[in-house]
């Protein structure tokens, strides 16, 4: 049975995706209510408590020329992040205590004897899967197709592992990174499978703080490897824990947001609702 909270979440991403694909008509409050059928009162107090910010502030952040004017304004990440208010424990990269790759004879034969614990729960972007080792957060899914597909999802990428339906503190801490509360430092330890190529995409992901945007050319510079964009662009796909590992944040050098694993639509409400995250932290 659907959830209130999915159904919130599937109204605000129908009334984002509106937005966007009638931008140039720029529509009224009373429009996207209705295409979402609900009443321009109920739909304004359902966006702002959802996002944090009115309908028309949130769609600033949604469109093309946000994302062209983060990367064109020649600031640097960092700088760009300390201007949005986004200094210590509020960047994102900064939750992130430590990342720790697996070692080969962790996952010998497919994760074997390698207990696994998991849960199902919802998100302000539908319902997702969650697991986690000993060490940290080894995967984080959107369970869009239902659980028990999510599941075996799950089970396919550790074949052999000991799986437990139990919840712990790694995904606890993992999971309140979703509260608005971001002054409160979080320590959220990812324990990941990847190979060193990966590994090194994933933690340059990690420094793009929340609110800001980079490019998949952008990445692979980083990386001191200019000429592997498309390897970059199968890394971010390869990505096992979504949200927490953001690569929602890279996008298209033409400013276009691109693909992504979990659909463009979630993409685009994940951006836009970060950065409505920064608008009232500043504000």
């Amino acid at each position: 049975m659907e959830t209130q909270a999915s159904i919130n979440y599937n109204r605000i991403a129908e009334a984002i995706a509106f937005y966007k694909a009638n931008f140039k008509d720029q529509p009224s409050l009373e429009k996207v209510a209705e295409h979402v059928h609900l009443s321009p009162f109920h739909f304004q107090r359902m966006f702002k408590e959802w996002a944090g910010v009115t309908p028309k502030q949130f769609l600033q952040y949604l469109t093309l020329e946000h994302a062209k004017q983060v990367l064109e304004s020649g600031a640097t990440l960092s700088n760009a992040a300390f201007e949005a208010g986004l200094s210590g424990t509020g960047r994102l990269h900064d939750l992130f205590i430590k990342i720790e790759g697996m070692t080969p004879g962790e996952y010998k034969n497919g994760g074997e004897d390698l207990p696994i614990n998991y849960r199902f729960t919802e998100s302000p972007f539908g319902p997702l899967l969650i697991a986690s080792t000993r060490k940290g957060v080894c995967y984080l899914a959107f369970a869009d197709e239902g659980e028990a597909k999510a599941l075996r999802s799950l089970q396919e990428f550790f074949p052999n592992a000991q799986y437990h339906a139990a919840s712990d503190g790694w995904q606890e801490e993992a999971l309140a990174i979703f509260a608005k509360d971001w002054s409160r430092p979080l320590e959220i330890k990812l324990h990941l499978k990847g190979t060193p190529f990966q590994m090194k995409v994933w933690e340059t992901l990690l420094k793009v703080p929340m609110g800001g945007l980079t490019t998949y050319a952008e990445v692979a510079d980083n990386i001191d490897s200019p000429q592997a964009v498309r390897a970059v662009g199968s890394a971010v796909g390869a990505n096992p824990v979504a949200f927490l590992i953001p690569c929602h944040r890279v996008i298209r050098s033409d400013g276009q947001t691109g693909e992504y694993h979990w659909g463009g639509k979630r993409k685009q409400a994940i951006i836009g609702w970060e950065a409505a995250q920064v608008e009232t932290k500043v504000a």
